[in-house]
């Protein structure tokens, strides 16, 4: 059987082992955009690779106990910013949901406790429940920051599945102080779904005689991979539950093999392997600020998106070929610009593409920006695209400087050496 474990409100979780005061408290966890990655004096950026994705960022601040109240998300006027990355179970019982804006969670509840987020203290207990489960499990996958794959075939006994998870569940809490919940089944997909109905800080094993019981009247939208355009599409021809899907096969199959696959997932006939090890194909930086006309200023910015994402790409140690820009402004009009590349990579020739495609790319002059994005992408190692060899000899001086330029930003931080254009 596969296993899936996830950890309960994970960053509410992590603040109260830190703070027991919090325990049973409504609490949660808020979030913001850094947007002062563009201070001038903009200091202690740090990067991560592991276990980015939602309201996880591959590049953030260093947590600061000064930053940990709610003025952390208060403007200069005194107006509350930003958005719930998680909440504590307490806080839910008054109807706050993660992505709600502060302010409407305050409105909810005025006594709930906002916290700051602390990504190195994330990173730091995730490190200790994979190196944990490792321990304890043959196979493990991670996920993301919070959850995590195993696969106990041959391992431990079917019947012994319930227990062997329920010890597992209560080891954890005991060594590392964090409540985990934990779904089984015969494939990783059912294992998931079975997780969400475990929580909190339970178990739950779906046996074959029992799983249609289990899945047939969950509603669709709650099994992982159907978003709200395949819900819209399967409740336009009657498809509200998980049971109603698998009636409905031969409808279902004839949308496409995204769908076909799908199906498989939901009726358990198909599986994925544990994977230890994921290759990243991507890497990308954003930043969401206050609408903001000045194209100096924006050019500013992507100088400054540039540097992280340049020192980014030096430490995974990776030449991409795919770059991409997009620019989001107000009155929810959005513009992008790709541009491919086969070229050692230097910071200096990096910077200056990410400029010719923001040029490019801002189509919508009069209005004001309110996102930049810079994505790279098709890594060599990944592509069957050969590096040009026009100027190679120059390119790769270029190259040696910016290496050293990354030695002396991994041993002094981002913000040691900046371009003077972003001064």
């Amino acid at each position: 059987m596969k296993i899936h474990i996830d950890i309960d409100c994970f960053f509410a979780s992590a603040a109260r082992i830190v703070d027991p005061s919090l325990e049973h408290k409504p609490m949660a966890i808020g979030g913001r955009s850094d947007t002062k990655i563009f201070n001038k004096e903009a200091k202690n950026q740090t990067v991560n690779f592991e276990n980015s994705g939602s309201f996880v960022p591959t590049f953030y601040k260093t947590y600061e106990a000064k930053d940990d109240d709610i003025d952390a998300f208060k403007d200069k006027d005194g107006k509350i910013r930003g958005i719930l990355t998680t909440s504590s179970y307490e806080a839910r019982a008054f109807g706050i949901k993660t992505a709600m804006t502060i302010r409407e969670a305050l409105q909810l509840c005025p006594h709930l406790i906002i916290k700051a987020p602390n990504m190195s203290l994330y990173q730091e207990l995730s490190h200790k429940l994979h190196d944990f489960l490792s321990t304890r499990i043959p196979l493990i996958e991670q996920a993301s920051i919070d959850e995590f794959y195993g696969d106990l075939s041959g391992w431990v006994e079917d019947e012994d599945i319930p227990a062997f998870i329920d010890n597992l569940r209560h080891e954890i809490k005991k060594e590392l102080l964090l409540p985990v919940s934990i779904g089984a089944a015969k494939t990783r997909y059912i294992a998931k779904l079975a997780t969400t109905y475990a929580k909190p800080f339970g178990c739950k094993t779906i046996e074959t005689h029992d799983f249609d019981s289990f899945i047939n009247p969950i509603k669709v939208e709650n099994f992982a991979g159907i978003g709200k355009s395949m819900k819209a599409r399967l409740n336009a021809v009657q498809i509200h539950t998980l049971g109603s899907l698998r009636e409905r096969r031969g409808t279902v199959e004839s949308w496409g093999p995204y769908a076909k696959e799908l199906y498989k997932r939901v009726s358990g006939l198909t599986d994925a392997p544990i994977v230890t090890t994921h290759k990243r194909k991507s890497i990308g930086i954003s930043r969401t600020f206050d609408p903001l006309f000045d194209r100096n200023e924006l050019k500013r910015r992507v100088h400054v998106l540039a540097r992280h994402l340049s020192f980014a790409i030096m430490k995974l140690d990776v030449i991409p070929t795919v770059f991409h820009l997009s620019i989001a402004y107000d009155m929810n009009q959005k513009s992008h610009k790709n541009i491919s590349l086969a070229e050692i990579f230097t910071e200096k020739k990096f910077d200056s593409l990410c400029m010719e495609l923001f040029n490019t790319a801002d189509t919508q002059k009069r209005l004001q920006v309110i996102r930049l994005s810079i994505n790279c992408s098709s890594f060599t190692r990944d592509s069957k695209k050969e590096l040009s060899l026009i100027g190679f000899d120059e390119e790769q001086k270029m190259h040696t400087l910016t290496k050293s330029v990354q030695t002396l930003r991994q041993r002094y931080g981002i913000d040691a050496l900046k371009f003077a254009s972003e001064m």
